[in-house]
């Protein structure tokens, strides 16, 4: 007999980097609730990203919703982060001066 005590837990893992992970695979909450946003169903999701289950995504996406102001906080730290490491990787290989070079040795040719 299905009761309403019955609770489900939420199917996210944090690995070593801080990162947020559905299920038992490399798929970000990120990715998730980003693909939610832009209004894709969860089995649409699931298309997309085979790797995932089905029930995995919809406790996903419940969660977000359920959580709201703190997964959106987690998720704005998130693209500061990775834009300060696109800065630095872009100081550090600056990809304009690898392109001059080339063409300046292609029309040396």
């Amino acid at each position: 007999m299905l009761t309403a005590s019955r609770t489900v837990s939420v199917p996210l893992s944090t690995n070593a980097d801080g990162v947020i992970l559905v299920g038992n695979t490399r798929v970000t909450i990120d990715t998730v609730v980003g693909n939610y946003k832009q209004g894709l169903s969860p089995e649409e999701i699931v298309f997309r990203y085979s790797s995932l289950d089905l029930s995995d995504v919809y406790s996903t996406i419940a969660f977000y919703l359920s959580y709201q102001t703190e997964v959106e906080e987690y998720l704005k730290k998130r693209q500061i982060t990775a834009q300060a490491i696109r800065e630095k990787n872009q100081h550090r290989f600056n990809s304009q001066s690898l392109r001059d070079r080339l063409l300046a040795r292609q029309a040396a040719k």
